[in-house]
């Protein structure tokens, strides 16, 4: 009677597993597409807020990026995704270069930077940060990732006593190393921006 009891509950046990694992399987599977919305949404108002004046985003393949990065010593450093900026002439206007640098405080930063045809930096959007709240967050905003905007330079260098120069950001206070790791982002991104107008976009006379 008692060995009964016990294959019978452990039937039981094996059944509400499989229902439970049945059942969160359908709600992953239903789950995955307005994820998968929700991110893409996201990217592109990215994209906007670093290029306001183009109506049209064309992602590209970036499988070259690492050695790219590698060579100019951002190892570290990753591109996620890039894409061609138009406006509605159908004219390139610039790029967006997704980058990562995993070495915020609170893990990865990554951001989508605009750079025009000039070189010149229309700014960054941060999609993903895990820092301090009122520390390494303040890299979101405009007080902070406006000192990056409007300028034309070959990389950004932190700085913890004022800026004098383009190239110069001042650090967020109490949150330098989310600042470095912002800096590296945003240079990385300047690094494959220059070997895609240097020849590795083909598609850009």
């Amino acid at each position: 009677m008692k060995k009964n009891s016990i294959a019978k509950d452990a039937l039981i046990l094996f059944l509400i597993t499989i229902i439970a694992g049945f059942a969160l399987g359908v709600v992953h599977e239903i789950t995955l597409e307005p994820i998968a919305a929700a991110d893409a949404a996201a990217q592109q108002e990215a994209y906007q807020t670093v290029f306001p004046d183009a109506v049209q985003f064309e992602e590209f393949e970036t499988d070259d990026a690492a050695d790219v990065l590698a060579e100019a010593g951002y190892a570290d450093d990753t591109i996620e995704s890039a894409a061609r900026a138009y406006d509605a002439d159908g004219n390139i206007l610039g790029y967006v270069i997704n980058a990562t640098d995993p070495n915020s405080y609170g893990g990865d930063v990554t951001l989508s930077l605009g750079v025009t045809l000039d070189g010149i930096v229309n700014g960054y959007s941060i999609t993903e940060i895990n820092d301090t709240a009122g520390l390494g967050m303040k890299a979101k905003e405009e007080s902070f990732s406006s000192q990056y905007a409007g300028k034309q330079v070959e990389a950004f260098v932190v700085t913890k006593t004022g800026a004098t120069s383009d190239e110069e950001i001042d650090a967020i206070s109490g949150a330098t190393i989310t600042s470095n790791a912002v800096t590296n982002a945003v240079n990385a991104g300047l690094v494959y921006y220059r070997y895609l107008l240097l020849g590795g976009d083909l598609s850009v006379e």
